[in-house]
């Protein structure tokens, strides 16, 4: 049950390498997986933009930066065609 728990409260957060000083460079996108508190559970590269809304946050770096771990700032890209949509109350118990 903690386990399940646990779960339900990690999201999804979509980043987007990119540089603003070459852009015939692709970006990179980059899967992490967060607890509640914003500490990195999980880092995935993906292979190509992903096409689903499945993001509970999008942030850009346009450092030209190789990994995430190198960048020095991000930008929240909000709302972004790749965010989840938010539901609000009035309609998630209908």
């Amino acid at each position: 049950m903690g386990k399940l728990i646990a779960e339900i409260m990690n999201r999804k957060i979509l980043l987007i390498l990119t540089n603003r000083w070459d852009r015939t460079k692709k970006p990179r996108f980059v899967e992490v997986e967060a607890d509640d508190k914003g500490n990195a559970l999980t880092e995935r590269a993906l292979r190509t933009q992903p096409r689903k809304p499945i993001y509970a946050e999008v942030w850009e770096n346009d450092e030209g930066k190789a990994a995430w771990a190198e960048c020095n700032s991000f930008r929240r890209k909000y709302p972004h065609p790749l965010e989840q949509p938010k539901t609000s109350p009035n309609k998630a118990g209908k």
